[in-house]
């Protein structure tokens, strides 16, 4: 019976790993300059985790089979373990988790506390139940001024996010259902919630933020590549969680500048 539970065991996890590692790679087409840090981090993280695993589970294996019930085996006895192989697989764990997290964590707070560069543009991002919405600033580079009172998110557009548009700065302000950016410029983002907590999430750019009703939270990334990238929600955010999402287009600074022209024009 050891031998069949080392066969099986040893088996599974064989096969479990070989599967795992024939996936040529678990995320998609990183188009951020953040994607070499994250994706190594990934990579780093599922080679160590690896290991352990193979280790554990041969380990598991082997001793299924090497303690098996005999004939000639002595009684079983209680065995109060190995303090010291305790405290040193502990203080390694630990290591190797706290470790990890503060590598993880440069990358978080160069996003997160280090203010974007002068030049970046300027987006503003709200989640609502169930749609993003984009606000760009315009040519004065300032946000018109919101107000919860004003905000009517079954209308859409500058009405959803509570534009006063009384507000001079938000004459030039552009409010769309789809995210537009240059390549290669940083993007200072500002992210907001109208009702609870929604996560902006963009797999391809390799960033994810939640939006909180009451907080103003800013981040920046720099996408590097053009095209097309889509937008979730997650965080579940109520029964229409499926419907939160969007795009986001990548372009060219022409095409970037073309297109919010365009904006601006028809709201002239």
């Amino acid at each position: 019976m050891g031998l069949a539970l080392l066969v099986v065991i040893w088996l599974i996890t064989l096969a479990s790993t070989y599967f795992f590692v024939a996936k040529t790679w678990w995320l998609p087409v990183g188009a951020s300059a953040a994607t070499k840090f994250i994706d190594g981090q990934f990579a780093l993280t599922f080679i160590l985790m690896g290991i352990i695993f193979l280790a554990a589970q041969l380990s598991l294996g082997y001793f299924s089979w090497r303690y098996r019930e005999r004939p000639s085996a002595p009684p079983v006895s209680y065995s109060h373990g190995n303090v010291k192989l305790e405290i040193i697989w502990t203080v390694l764990t630990t290591i190797l988790f706290v470790g990890l997290n503060l590598m993880g964590s440069n990358v978080w707070a160069s996003e997160r506390f280090d203010p974007a560069p002068p030049g970046s543009v300027q987006v503003e991002v709200t989640g609502m139940q169930f749609a993003w919405y984009f606000r760009y600033p315009g040519p004065d580079g300032k946000y018109g001024a919101t107000s919860v009172k004003l905000m009517d998110p079954s209308a859409g557009g500058e009405a959803a996010v509570g534009l006063n548009t009384s507000d001079p700065a938000s004459k030039d302000d552009v409010v769309t259902g789809t995210m537009y950016l240059p390549v290669n410029r940083e993007v200072d983002l500002s992210i907001r919630s109208v009702d609870v907590i929604h996560s902006f999430f963009v797999p391809s750019l390799r960033f994810k933020q939640d939006a909180v009703p009451g907080l103003d939270i800013h981040m920046h990334i720099t996408p590097t590549q053009i095209g097309e990238y889509e937008i979730a929600c997650a965080e579940l955010c109520g029964l229409g969680h499926y419907k939160i999402h969007g795009m986001v287009h990548v372009v060219s600074q022409e095409d970037f500048d073309k297109w919010l022209a365009a904006r601006e024009a028809e709201k002239q």
